[in-house]
Parts: C-alpha cells; structure tokens; sequence
C-alpha cells in the first residue's frame, strides 16, 4: 500500500494540495496544510492509503515539494 508523507515543516500554506485532493488535505490554522487522518511521527505527517490517486496530483502540486509518496 501506498504511503504519503507530509514534510511538514516545508509547507508554505499555498493550499495547492488541498485545492486538488481535498478529500486528504485541509489547511491548518497555523497556516500550513495537514493530511487528514494521517499519524505523526517526528516533524512529518505518515498515512497508508489503498491508491494514492488524488495525492499525486497534490504532490504535483506542490511548490515545495514536501508531499512524498511512496
């Protein structure tokens, strides 16, 4: 199964992600973007998904690149 990563700590708070997958991506109060129903493990946000499907769109999206599938 597929993991996405959020490397938090690289969001700039574009709102991309959640502009194009916001079924796993809401944008935070402080800014930054979180990935729904994801764990926190250290400074990055972990979740299995069955497909990553929309989530490569927001990695794509993303100016930063601190959305990772893997």
């Amino acid at each position: 199964m597929p993991k996405i990563i959020l490397e938090r700590e690289k969001c700039i708070g574009c709102g991309a992600c959640e502009a194009v997958c916001p079924e796993y991506w809401r944008m935070a109060d402080d800014g930054k973007t979180n990935l729904i129903g994801a764990e926190k493990q250290g400074e990055n946000e972990i979740l299995e998904v069955r497909k990553a499907a929309g989530n490569k769109d927001a990695a794509e999206a993303c100016p930063v690149q601190c959305i990772l599938i893997k």
